[in-house]
């Protein structure tokens, strides 16, 4: 059987790494998951005092960025492959809110994403790869042959991201992460480098309503398509 590429893009808490995770496992392909990514990036500019609510140092960070070294290594209890920054596991690090509060902007910078941009390139060269992100489909990969771009309303993906910090133990008010899916979601189609868009050729799912293992069948149908 033939490897393709699958791209899956979408907005912010839709399950894009969980479904990506499940279709990579069933058809035995690589797993690349974007947003960790650029959520590492986002600590090392917070460890290094570069972001914060006040102000955000872009142009120190775009000065720094050799000193960032990225890799996806797996972990065989979980079944997945975990982030690494500079050699050190960072997974727990970056789903925390406080990340996900400033890494919208880090994604807006046009020398982060062109590193990243390359660096996913090279990771699904050979294809036989399942690759979630923001713009997997429109920038990392135009001739993916299947593309999915998943959707939910703002209330239903705060209400599972409230859900999954909780879970985590994290303390967090469901009007907080709220309020930062609708700030992600601004940022996220507003930058001018990149903008979260569903490409012309992509297949939509809106999942508010859809369970894990119903937008799982659709998805595997679609690539038996192909």
């Amino acid at each position: 059987m033939k490897k393709i590429t699958i791209a899956i893009d979408g907005f912010s808490s839709t399950g894009k790494s969980t479904l990506a995770k499940q279709v990579a496992k069933q058809l035995g392909y690589v797993y690349v998951d974007t947003g960790a990514m650029y959520r590492a990036v986002t600590l090392f500019a917070m460890q290094n005092n570069l972001i914060d609510e006040i102000d955000f140092n872009k142009e120190e960070l775009i000065k720094r960025l050799s000193e960032i070294h990225l890799s996806f290594q797996f972990n065989p209890q979980l079944g997945f492959a975990e982030m690494y920054l500079n050699n050190v596991n960072v997974e727990k690090q970056i789903r925390t809110l406080e990340v996900s509060n400033f890494v919208s902007q880090i994604a807006e910078v046009s020398q982060v994403r062109a590193m990243l941009v390359k660096q996913q390139q090279q990771m699904g060269k050979d294809k036989g790869v399942v690759m979630d992100g923001r713009d997997i489909g429109t920038v990392v990969f135009p001739n993916a042959e299947l593309k999915i771009f998943m959707n939910a309303s703002p209330d239903v993906r705060a209400q599972r991201r409230y859900d999954e910090l909780s879970e985590k133990g994290q303390l967090v008010s469901y009007d907080r992460v709220l309020e930062n899916v609708m700030q992600r979601d601004y940022i996220d189609t507003h930058r001018e480098d990149s903008p979260l868009v569903k490409a012309d050729d992509a297949i939509e799912i809106d999942n508010s309503y859809l369970s894990r293992e119903e937008q799982f069948k659709k998805v595997l149908e679609l690539v038996n398509n192909i």
